[in-house]
């Protein structure tokens, strides 16, 4: 699926800016920052008005014809190029400075990792597994984190990297104690390929992170998939473990499962149906 892996690639592994992505990139801010405005946009805004000529109109007076290209390239998702891809991130700015996970998300992960073996797919800078590593109470646990491109990972003490693709990861089944994955599934055209590689490597938990945002037709971000309400989510995991739960964090969703029920992880969240 050459596709699926340039996307993954363009997704999590953003390639060197030209200068007009160095520029975008200069107004960079917390998740915390863009879920008020997501919020304002997309709750606030009757949907009506979003899809709207003057709206769109607004909206590349804000961000220029990046909004329509965007669109496009949403409409186009099933038939896209490798080279479209990888030409429509290689442009698109990045939002956040570190990480897209919110400093609420990023504690939840942590309370709710089971070691010793973790692995966070679609790491990019690796913020996160260095964050969980300097964890006190995860000391003794190993990370890995994984991309296609890994930008600027160093390895060092109980943190290591791999470069490898999402959908033809090269770990044994049930590898790691938990695994990780944030912001990443969203971009991806074949999700549920993409669930089935995360399940497989999976030993004991599995942790994600999606976007909580509804689809209009222009946006400024390139997602192909949407879940405005938890059930949206959970469709696309069909089918789900008994033990499993979700939650919104602000405007995002934070779902975790127990691949083998009963098993225990740190501060586990209680099952919602």
């Amino acid at each position: 699926m050459p596709g699926e892996v340039a996307i993954f690639a363009a997704a999590c592994n953003r390639p060197a800016p030209g200068p007009r992505r160095q520029k975008l990139e200069t107004d960079t801010m917390r998740r915390e920052v863009s879920n008020r405005i997501r919020f304002v946009i997309e709750e606030l805004v009757p949907g009506i008005l979003r899809d709207s000529r003057p709206f769109r109109l607004l909206m590349r007076a804000m961000a220029g014809a990046h909004v329509e290209r965007l669109a496009e390239f949403r409409r186009r998702a099933p038939f896209l190029t490798a080279a479209e891809y990888r030409a429509l991130y290689a442009d698109h700015p990045r939002v956040h400075d570190d990480t897209d996970n919110s400093a609420a998300c990023i504690d939840l992960i942590r309370r709710n990792v089971v070691g010793p073996e973790v692995c966070d797919v679609g790491c990019g800078t690796g913020y996160l597994v260095k964050q969980l590593a300097q964890a006190p109470e995860l000391k003794a646990c190993r990370f890995t984190g994984v991309d296609f491109a890994l930008e600027n990972a160093v390895q060092a003490g109980n943190v290591s990297f791999r470069e490898c693709d999402i959908l033809h990861m090269p770990f044994a089944d049930r590898a790691f104690d938990t695994v990780i994955c944030t912001h990443v599934l969203e971009h991806i055209l074949d999700i549920r390929a993409a669930l089935m590689e995360l399940r497989r490597i999976a030993r004991r938990r599995l942790i994600l992170v999606v976007p909580r945002e509804r689809e209009f037709e222009y946006t400024f971000n390139p997602h192909f998939h949407f879940f405005p309400y938890p059930h949206s989510f959970l469709r696309v995991l069909f089918p789900i473990p008994v033990s499993h739960s979700i939650r919104a964090v602000g405007r995002d969703f934070f779902y975790v499962e127990d691949v083998e029920p009963g098993s225990a992880g740190q501060a586990a969240l209680t099952p919602q149906h």
